[in-house]
C-alpha cells in the first residue's frame, strides 16, 4: 500500500510541541539525613509545553520497585527549565544502600528510566 506524500509530508512537518516532548530526565538527585528521616531534592528537565503536557511528578523506588515516596508536581514549569523539588520525611527500609528516581509527565506516564542514587555516598 502507498501512503500518499501529503500525508507523508505532513507527518514529517507536524510542529514538535504537537508530536512528543521527550520524557522528564533526572538530572541530579540530592540525599541528606535529617535524624530518623531523609531528604531527597530531585532536579529534572523536561520540554513542558502547558497544562496538557509537562513533568508531573516524580518517585523514589527501591531496587525491587517498592515505592518508598511520591512528589506530585501540581503545574507546568514552562519558564523555570531545569528545576528542582523536595521530599521531606523520607524513610529508607533498613539496610537501604541505593534508591532510583523514576520522573513522570502528565502526557506520557512514568519514564521507563531511573536515576540511581548510593546513600552511602550522600551526605548525611
Amino acid at each position: 500500500m502507498r501512503v500518499p506524500a501529503l500525508i507523508l509530508a505532513l507527518m514529517f512537518s507536524a510542529p514538535a510541541n504537537l508530536v512528543s516532548a521527550d520524557e522528564p530526565e533526572v538530572l541530579e538527585v540530592k540525599v541528606s539525613k535529617l535524624g530518623m528521616y531523609w531528604r531527597v531534592s530531585v532536579t529534572l528537565e523536561h520540554a513542558d509545553t502547558g497544562w496538557d503536557h509537562y513533568a508531573d511528578g516524580w518517585q523514589i523506588e527501591t531496587e525491587d520497585g517498592t515505592i518508598i515516596g511520591t512528589r506530585e508536581l501540581m503545574h507546568p514549569h514552562v519558564d523555570e527549565q531545569p528545576f528542582t523539588r523536595s521530599l521531606s520525611s523520607v524513610v529508607f527500609p533498613d539496610g537501604t544502600r541505593r534508591i532510583y528516581v523514576r520522573a513522570r509527565c502528565s502526557h506520557d506516564g512514568w519514564s521507563d528510566h531511573t536515576y540511581p542514587v548510593d546513600l552511602d555516598l550522600a551526605s548525611n
